[in-house]
């Protein structure tokens, strides 16, 4: 399990939370593949979805996340591409 090395945010899962959707969310983007292509993850896949909860739990702008969550193009990226593939509805 992944550790988050800063202090939680009120909107960060717990690790309850997490161990129920990590593998819900990792099947809807790989699928069965046990790799996956290209470069590696520079932030964990945990920390994105904490950042991109963040954004909807608090009305914050993309922009203004606080700096020891993922950059926010990062988080907006992901966001994006995981809504357009309905991953996010």
């Amino acid at each position: 399990m992944e550790t988050i090395t800063r202090k939680p945010y009120e909107t960060d899962l717990t690790d309850d939370e997490w161990a129920i959707l990590e593998p819900i969310l990792k099947r809807a983007l790989y699928g069965n593949k046990t790799t996956t292509r290209g470069h590696p993850r520079h932030y964990p896949l945990r920390e994105i979805v904490n950042a991109i909860l963040y954004v909807l739990k608090t009305g914050c702008q993309w922009r203004q996340l606080p700096h020891d969550l993922p950059p926010w193009k990062t988080v907006y990226y992901h966001f994006r591409r995981w809504q357009k593939r309905g991953v996010l509805a």
